[in-house]
């Protein structure tokens, strides 16, 4: 993890200005962090110390369960919070979060900042706004799982989670979030090769047509 200073920081401060979002000056207590991908952003089980604000990148939230199987639960992207639940819950188990690409965010530590955010109604409005739109998210993707065939959810998932054109999700874990068997994952990709949507090198897939996933992915958008 890299904390911007001085310059390089206060540039993104004043290109990605969430000042708009609070009713009192945040600027002067925002890092502006960079993760490299598959870096740990949070820990799970492990409660931070800060409310962070994604400007750059994307990000995967993972739980382990009480038989050790780790799952993918979602992920989030520019313009949304990563701990808000933990500066609103006294008493909450931590997910893991791992940055899936290079991620940039803004890094508001709660203290001292706790009291102030949560007596901000503008924030907390904001807020609101937030956690109502990843509710709704969470609910689509199970709708999507019945409604949809794999071919759909699977590109729009590469998409997601592909970085600089490159795919390397490990397979057990797009199987347990999309819901498929080993072997219908295993086809689909399969058939996405031979098409020439994706060109498979050696643990990993290069995406050699987006724009042919886009077409799949953009159906699940007009539901």
């Amino acid at each position: 993890m890299e904390i911007y200073e001085k310059q390089k920081g206060k540039r993104y401060l004043e290109e990605y200005s969430i000042s708009h979002l609070f009713s009192f000056p945040i600027g002067e207590y925002i890092e502006v962090r960079e993760y490299k991908r598959d870096e740990w952003i949070i820990r799970e089980g492990m409660r931070p110390d800060y409310l962070f604000y994604v400007i750059e990148g994307k990000v995967k939230i993972y739980v382990t369960h009480q038989n050790g199987k780790v799952s993918l639960l979602n992920f989030i992207n520019a313009k949304e919070f990563i701990g808000e639940m933990e500066l609103l819950n006294e008493v909450y188990y931590t997910k893991g979060i791992q940055a899936s690409t290079k991620t940039i965010c803004f890094a508001i530590p709660f203290h001292p900042c706790r009291t102030q955010m949560l007596e901000d109604t503008t924030f907390l409005r904001e807020l609101t706004k937030f956690l109502s739109m990843k509710a709704t998210k969470m609910a689509e993707k199970y709708s999507q799982s019945l409604a949809f065939p794999l071919e759909n959810r699977l590109a729009d998932f590469i998409l997601q989670t592909a970085d600089e054109e490159v795919y390397k999700e490990k397979h057990v874990t797009v199987c347990d979030f999309l819901g498929v068997s080993y072997r219908h994952l295993l086809h689909v990709l399969a058939q996405f090769c031979e098409k020439g949507y994706l060109k498979k090198e050696r643990h990993q897939y290069r995406i050699q047509q987006p724009h042919k996933l886009m077409e799949l992915s953009v159906l699940l958008k007009n539901e």
